[in-house]
């Protein structure tokens, strides 16, 4: 593999991640400069705390059912090259998605 790859694709993760810490705070500076309501902002940083809860949650689901996939792979004695390697992969993440939605929409 050639790891020179990974410095540019790093780059960008940093830089969406920057961008979206800096967005937030801007946005929270916004609201206290405004005097919002207390009650917009509890329920703003209500929101926040369940997206965060669920984004864990989701990663959580997701890589173990790669990870299973990936032991799949393994057992089934798969190459990188076949179809059925990718298959297993994005099919095992597109369950683990349809797990969360299940999961989450059972907790309403």
């Amino acid at each position: 593999m050639d790891f020179a790859l990974l410095i540019p694709i790093t780059a960008f993760i940093c830089t969406v991640a920057i961008i979206k810490i800096v967005v937030d705070s801007r946005l929270r500076r916004r609201l206290a400069e405004t005097h919002a309501s207390e009650d917009l902002i509890r329920a703003m940083l209500t929101a926040d705390e369940h997206s965060r809860s669920l984004s864990a949650l989701k990663w959580g689901i997701v890589l173990t059912v790669v990870g299973l996939a990936f032991g799949l792979i393994d057992a089934l004695n798969l190459d990188g090259s076949d179809p059925a390697t990718f298959g297993l992969l994005i099919g095992s993440a597109g369950l683990g998605m349809l797990g969360l939605h299940a999961l989450a929409s059972r907790k309403r």
